[in-house]
């Protein structure tokens, strides 16, 4: 799909710890604040029960899950929109990112130094969303300049952008993000073209200590009263206790590890889901006995859209998805059964696939 999650927050809060838990890739983490100078990219696999219980009715050699890119962007700090610390490079990786997890740290540790000096995660948001701003106002500033020339020679289009921009940057001079200004759907055109920080849709994630996991600590309850009024998303993760868990070989072991703590699944499991959701995706499946499989597609895609994430020859020479919904699978147990009840559909071009669709797709090319 191209599109990606990346991860952000404050130096030494956790973040590549919670990548190496969400990621196939794993990467170096370190006590020292600024000791990468680069991004780390990995992908997801984005945790479905749907799979497994599909196989109850569909023996198949493998499952593969549906997956998304993630990228875990270094700590950020005053300063960072004029290049201190790891500075414009890593503001530009957050520019490409199509939504941001932003990884506040919410647990006291002596050996782990915060580079404020104490742990306050609400002052971190206020910082890192400080610095996205400033650099969102600065390309808001520069974009107005260049359409006063074109008023100039009487684009009357230009004069109207210019209105709308001011807008924002009266909204981020306020200390506000751009995605929280009151503009009209059709006007937000206007900043398509600058991809805002603060414009991208965001989720916060409190990274909490062992000890936490079951009982809501005061930084918790310090960012869950800041974020109140807010429409965003908030989940708290013991980032160093599911590194652990990750660790583990078997799903009879870490259940029996989560059990423990009172937990049904690993709270990185839900993170996952939710910056799937953040990014818009959702997943149809097709089911064989070579694979069952959940591909990730833009909600809203039609059935030729969402043919061509399989092969692109799908797409091109569609003429029709025969499509069952996944209750309807599970609850009668069989295609013919589907069938038999009216409620195997076959679709045309036209059709938006929904979340849990089982397709096959019929093609001529």
């Amino acid at each position: 799909m191209g599109l990606h999650c990346g991860i952000i927050g404050i130096a030494n809060c956790g973040k590549t710890t919670l990548f190496n838990c969400m990621s196939n890739t794993k990467a170096e983490t370190t006590s020292f604040a600024f000791s990468s100078n680069k991004s780390n990219i990995g992908v997801i696999n984005v945790p479905d029960a749907r799979l497994k219980i599909l196989e109850k009715f569909q023996k198949t050699e493998k499952l593969v899950p549906a997956t998304v890119d993630i990228i875990d962007i270094p700590g950020l700090t005053k300063g960072s929109s004029s290049g201190e610390g790891v500075g414009n490079q890593f503001l530009a990786d957050i520019r490409n990112a199509d939504a941001l997890i932003h990884v506040l740290r919410c647990f006291d540790d002596d050996k782990l130094t915060h580079i404020d000096g104490s742990v306050n995660p609400v002052r971190d948001i206020e910082t890192i969303d400080l610095e996205l701003q400033v650099k969102d106002l600065e390309s808001i500033t520069k974009k107005i300049t260049r359409l006063e020339k074109l008023v100039k020679v009487g684009d009357k289009d230009a004069k109207s952008a210019i209105e709308v921009l001011k807008i924002y940057a009266n909204h981020l001079e306020n200390m506000e993000n751009a995605r929280t200004a009151q503009v009209k759907e059709e006007d937000q055109k206007h900043i398509a073209d600058l991809s805002l920080l603060t414009a991208k849709p965001v989720m916060f994630v409190c990274n909490i200590d062992e000890a936490s996991v079951n009982s809501e600590n005061k930084y918790v309850t310090a960012v869950k009263d800041y974020l109140k009024d807010q429409n965003v998303k908030m989940l708290t993760v013991a980032a160093a206790l599911e590194s652990d868990i990750a660790e583990l070989e078997t799903d009879e072991e870490k259940l029996e590890f989560l059990e423990g703590y009172g937990l049904s699944e690993p709270s990185v499991n839900k993170i996952i889901r939710e910056a799937y959701d953040l990014l818009n995706l959702h997943s149809f499946f097709t089911v064989g006995p070579k694979e069952i499989k959940a591909w990730t597609i833009k909600k809203g895609m039609t059935a030729p859209e969402a043919s061509g994430v399989i092969h692109s020859d799908l797409q091109r020479g569609f003429i029709r998805a025969e499509v069952m919904k996944y209750e309807d699978f599970i609850s009668l147990g069989s295609e013919n059964a589907v069938k038999n009840a009216g409620k195997f559909h076959v679709e045309g071009k036209t059709y938006v696939v929904q979340d849990g669709d089982i397709m096959h797709i019929r093609f001529n090319v």
